[in-house]
């Protein structure tokens, strides 16, 4: 697979997640069962810490940011302290690099170079500062500069993972939490302050993915297409309050506990499989299920090559005192616990992040986010 690239452009992916998906296609990749591969994505509200990040460079206390659902994960990415979320398309290029390219610095150049391509589709001229890393924008003799694009990379044995985060159309607000890559004296844009007005993401994802594939001169092969999921997290109140329910797989389906989940099946729209899953998992045929206007992408087991899947979320309540007939093909327990009991239990944030959104839906109290993991 030498020389072709697949970009997956995945939209919303829970930050841990996220990097399951690089070391899963750094696996993959070295293995030479994908091409290399450029993860295109956007990151729900995280700070994320690099090697050399120090922590002064949090200026908002825990408390703080876990009443504000924004989480704090470490990496062995290079850089310091830097923010992702929604609005900013965080691109992870999957590369194994060839023997004319292995040169550390030449591959954060040509990372650089391909923003600026894209930054000069939109008529901006993208700059690099020697002491500061990242592309800038603005007048570097004047010292006007402003950060539109975060890069900090980790490559072991020539496999390329991390990457950049370009700020499309981000709430720069939220950089005020931290000191952006440790860097006081310059402040963070986005395309849509620079230009004036609304720019596309998909727009520019496929301009990134023209980049990638013209400065790395690589051919562009189809993607790997996702397999569509849904969960649906029930919920019920009781003389404890409101409950979700869980469900615990068979061992030989993981074991773990979950919410209701289930494919998509050929010619079915996810509502449809949402209200199905929940029938034949629960026995709840006569429950509406809703549309919670979440959707995240994420690798599904450790299977090679990696195994990615689509989910959207759904809820639906239950009467009070309603007890589920369980699949035993699917699983060998259920259990109705309290909402924040039902987040400590539930082993992934997308399930957990599916239960928030259906209480603060039918019940109209938003569920924070929990904090480190």
């Amino acid at each position: 697979m030498s020389g072709e690239l697949q970009v997956l452009r995945l939209g919303r992916v829970e930050y841990e997640d996220g990097l399951a998906l690089m070391e899963q296609f750094g696996e993959a990749r070295r293995a030479g069962l994908v091409p290399d591969t450029l993860l295109l994505l956007e990151h729900p509200p995280v700070l994320t810490k690099g090697r050399s990040a120090e922590a002064e460079n949090i200026v908002t206390p825990p408390a703080v940011l876990a009443a504000m659902g924004i989480q704090v994960h470490e990496t062995n990415r290079g850089g310091d302290v830097t923010y992702h979320g929604p609005g900013q398309v965080v691109g992870y290029p999957i590369f194994l690099l060839p023997p004319g390219r292995q040169d550390v610095r030449r591959y954060v150049r040509d990372v650089e170079a391909c923003v600026k391509q894209v930054l000069a589709a939109h008529g901006l001229t993208g700059h690099t500062i020697p002491k500061w890393p990242g592309v800038w924008v603005g007048d570097v003799e004047q010292g006007t500069v402003r950060k539109i694009c975060a890069i900090g990379v980790h490559i072991s044995r020539w496999l390329t993972s991390h990457g950049f985060a370009l700020n499309v159309s981000t709430d720069l607000s939220h950089f005020g939490l931290i000191v952006p890559c440790g860097i006081r004296e310059a402040g963070v844009t986005s395309l849509e302050l620079e230009l004036g007005r609304i720019v596309p993401m998909d727009q520019v994802e496929a301009q990134l993915a023209r980049a990638f594939a013209e400065v790395f001169e690589l051919r562009p092969v189809a993607p790997m297409e996702p397999r569509d999921t849904v969960a649906v997290a029930l919920l019920r109140e009781s003389a404890r309050g409101l409950e979700v329910l869980t469900l615990r797989r068979q061992p030989a389906r993981g074991g773990f506990w979950q919410i209701v989940t289930g494919s998509v099946e050929a010619g079915e729209s996810a509502h449809r499989a949402a209200q199905r899953e929940l029938r034949e998992e629960t026995g709840a045929g006569d429950v509406a299920v809703v549309g919670l206007d979440y959707t995240h992408a994420f690798c599904v087991g450790t299977a090679m090559p990696p195994r990615l899947v689509r989910e959207s979320g759904f809820a639906a309540r239950a009467p009070a005192g309603f007890e589920p007939t369980l699949d035993p093909a699917e699983h060998d327990a259920s259990e109705w616990l309290p909402i924040q009991a039902a987040l400590e239990r539930l082993p992934f944030e997308g399930l957990r992040e599916t239960v928030r959104r259906a209480v603060a839906r039918l019940d109209g109290k938003a569920q924070p986010r929990s904090g480190q993991p």
